[in-house]
């Protein structure tokens, strides 16, 4: 099994920065993919950036040019700057992982999801 724990939320003024990270625990796994979504309550998840195994980046329209994805793999870490904050941006801020799972000379591929860390921009 693996967990991903989220950190850095909180509250912020319109025009700030927070930064997010997510940490993945655990045995005998590899991480490939990595990234965040963001959900609004009464409203469906939604991509916000993800860092492929290949080291490619992918970041939803509404964030280019504000947010910033990255990733320390002997960390097992990912990582989310957000600058430029807007009240649009308010959601909790979730963490996911396409990890592989090795076990008794095979290995299994799943995908993981951390708990979720509030995101508050005041106007």
């Amino acid at each position: 099994q693996v967990q991903l724990v989220e950190s850095g939320g909180g509250l912020v003024q319109a025009g700030g920065s927070l930064r997010l990270s997510c940490a993945a625990s655990g045995r005998d796994f590899r991480i490939n993919a990595m990234g965040w979504y963001r959900q609004v309550l009464g409203k469906q998840r939604e991509l916000v950036a993800v860092n492929s195994s290949g080291g490619g980046v992918t970041y939803a329209d509404s964030v280019k040019g504000r947010f910033t994805i990255s990733r320390d793999n002997a960390k097992n870490t990912v990582y989310l700057q957000m600058n430029s904050l807007e009240p649009e941006d308010t959601a909790v801020y979730y963490c996911n992982a396409v990890v592989t799972i090795y076990s008794g000379g095979s290995g299994y591929t799943d995908l993981y999801w951390g708990q979720g860390t509030q995101v508050t921009v005041s106007s």
